[in-house]
């Protein structure tokens, strides 16, 4: 046998392994049984191996791994550019090892990296993870790692296509659905993004994680505020929700809400106070900021009595412009 005969071994016992599995878990029939022990018995026969040797199946697949999973991080891999990598050890392998089990050195690595994410250190997290990847190319968790670091550098392309690897390897590896959808969200593709968080959820099972949830919802947010469900595609101009704020997962503010409790819009006198006056203020710019990025921020501030209180004095005095030191001074207030 030529001189790559392990590997040729290795995968045999792959494909034996996989056709068994096909019947078991029921992608086959149990009348196709017949044919796969056949078929089996002539894969084994001819690359003389022994698919009922544990050790060399398990050697031959890694830890948790199968040959679909194995195929199916292949077909991630298969025509990624990774030209745009700052190193070629940085980017993906072009052809993923048959074996994922991970080894000493490559834990090493790993554990190497972990250290320098802590350090905040992420270039050489980058690179560490890169090395146990080298190693054992279809290892969830090396690729979910490298992903986070790749998104604490804000190079988040790189992060999403490690982050589908590591999910298409183990898609019950939840962290990874995670920092997928992180990166999804961080280059605009919200709905994506929520897809990703919904599979992770679905993978920790009981309603899943805390944060998982949290992810989600904050792109499920960011989706209807750019008119993804169907409910907004009949929203007009005048409707409350607009474009995404630049840097939050809500809509703008309901100005005319923010208007009338100051005062404005009603015809018993004072009219809309001077918007753009009130946004050289300091206090205010910060305030529209931090409620442009927080959808449930509005929602609060109209259910605040004391804020509403001190509105309606404010438009009630003539319509004039409320005065934001003042406001500014009630304890309340400034700790919202």
């Amino acid at each position: 046998m030529a001189s790559d005969g392990p590997t040729r071994k290795k995968l045999a016992l792959a494909i034996i392994d996989y056709l068994n599995t096909s019947v078991e878990d029921g992608t086959l029939s149990s009348e196709d049984r017949d044919s796969i022990d056949v078929a089996t018995n002539c894969i084994a026969e001819s690359f003389k191996v022994d698919p009922t040797d544990k050790k060399a199946v398990a050697d031959a697949l890694g830890s948790g791994q199968n040959l679909l999973s194995i195929y199916t991080v292949y077909e991630k891999l298969r025509g990624k550019n990774t030209e745009g990598a700052s190193n070629a050890s940085q980017s993906a392998p072009k052809t993923p090892a048959a074996s994922a089990t991970p080894n000493a050195e490559a834990e090493s690595s790993k554990g190497q990296g972990n250290v320098a994410m802590q350090q905040k250190d992420y270039q050489k997290a980058v690179d560490c993870y890169s090395k146990a990847i080298d190693l054992t190319p279809t290892n969830p968790i090396y690729l979910s790692n490298r992903a986070a670091a790749y998104s604490a550098m804000k190079q988040h392309d790189l992060a999403k296509q490690d982050a589908e690897m590591a999910v298409a390897a183990d898609p019950k590896y939840t962290k990874a659905w995670s920092r997928l959808g992180l990166a999804r969200f961080a280059l605009g593709d919200a709905k994506g993004s929520m897809e990703a968080y919904k599979s992770g959820i679905d993978a920790e099972a009981n309603g899943g994680s805390d944060a998982m949830r949290k992810g989600y919802e904050t792109a499920k947010a960011r989706v209807e505020a750019e008119g993804g469900d169907d409910e907004d595609e009949e929203d007009d101009v005048g409707s409350a929700r607009g474009p995404p704020a630049a840097g939050g997962a809500g809509g703008m503010p309901d100005l005319s809400s923010l208007a009338s409790m100051f005062g404005g819009g009603g015809a018993g006198g004072g009219g809309m106070p001077d918007i753009g006056a009130m946004m050289q203020n300091p206090m205010m710019r910060q305030m529209a900021q931090n409620m442009m990025s927080n959808p449930n921020m509005m929602s609060n501030l109209m259910n605040n009595p004391r804020l509403r209180e001190m509105a309606s004095s404010f438009g009630g005095g003539g319509g004039g412009m409320p005065d934001i030191g003042a406001m500014m001074q009630d304890p309340s207030i400034a700790e919202m």
